[in-house]
């Protein structure tokens, strides 16, 4: 019972005398925690008021709403970071710093590795909202995709296809592929392709195609009208008319190009011009070059024969 006794004697002893060692090493650091304190409350007031001003400063340039609170918070974070090392430093608690530094170097290396593709659609979000290839409204194609990009965000782009559908591409996969932006310029080019008789007057179905499509629908008047022929095709000949509408929305471009096809229409029947159907010779001989015509006299002819002799038989 004695041994007990001395041993717990001895333990609350320890004790007391680790307390009292901290408490004075408290009383010591007093002044060290009041100027930590202090510290930190300076590094908040001037981060929010950084990041307030900055914030001012940064619209003026940007109009990424995404990028800009991007960037304000790495900074309100970075700033708040260099105060806490720095109290931690006052406090004497270098070898933490050390540590606190080495642990995110290496808890950032395995997220890295754990979130690659989550990095690598951030990253390129990152680049797309710098560069701004294209913006929220425009008609895009990519990746088979083809729509106006109704939201953009530093992870994804979501786009609206034209027929109703929404969707949300990896910003990752846009970044890589390529991409075609028809809202760049405001205005697109649109061919038609008809076809004519081999008997009509070229010069004059020219004439007759660039008048029509004066008055199309939305076209720029600045550029000019083009009919080219192109080709000779099994029963017409070919040409593409070419012209120019202005562009902002899918159907700028299908209204326009449906209004040229009723213009063209229209002009080729009130003067007379001739839009052939395919045409196709039937050939019946073994070793060919029979005509249908020539066939049917001979099968007439065997028929006119055979009444003939039918008759005399009677």
């Amino acid at each position: 019972m004695t041994n007990y006794m001395n041993d717990l004697n001895k333990t609350v002893e320890l004790l007391w005398g680790k307390l009292e060692a901290w408490g004075d090493q408290a009383v010591l650091m007093l002044p060290n925690i009041l100027v930590a304190i202090i510290l930190l409350i300076i590094t908040f007031y001037v981060a929010g008021l950084v990041k307030d001003w900055l914030e001012k400063f940064i619209n003026r340039f940007s109009h990424s709403a995404a990028l800009n609170n991007l960037i304000l918070t790495l900074l309100y974070i970075g700033m708040i970071m260099v105060g806490f090392f720095f109290a931690l430093n006052v406090l004497g608690l270098d070898k933490v710093v050390i540590s606190l530094l080495a642990g995110v170097g290496i808890i950032g290396l395995a997220l890295g590795f754990a979130f690659q593709d989550i990095a690598a659609n951030f990253i390129s979000g990152v680049i797309i909202a710098v560069q701004k290839p294209f913006g929220v409204g425009d008609m895009i194609e990519t990746n088979d995709y083809f729509g106006t990009i109704e939201r953009i965000t530093l992870r994804t782009i979501d786009v609206r296809q034209t027929t109703g559908e929404l969707v949300r591409l990896p910003n990752k996969m846009v970044f890589e592929n390529p991409l075609t932006n028809f809202s760049v310029y405001g205005i697109r080019r649109i061919d038609v392709e008809v076809g004519i008789s081999y008997a009509e007057d070229l010069e004059h179905v020219q004439q007759v195609v660039t008048e029509a499509l004066q008055d199309v629908k939305n076209r720029v008047k600045t550029r000019d009208i083009e009919v080219m022929y192109d080709a000779f095709g099994d029963s017409s000949i070919n040409f593409k008319a070419r012209f120019w509408v202005s562009y902002s929305r899918q159907v700028d471009y299908v209204s326009a190009k449906s209004d040229a096809i009723i213009r063209i229409k229209k002009a080729f029947d009130a003067n007379d011009i001739l839009i052939p159907f395919p045409i196709r010779t039937l050939d019946f001989g073994i070793k060919g070059g029979e005509k249908l015509s020539e066939e049917l006299q001979k099968i007439n002819a065997q028929i006119k024969n055979g009444q003939h002799l039918g008759g005399n038989g009677k």
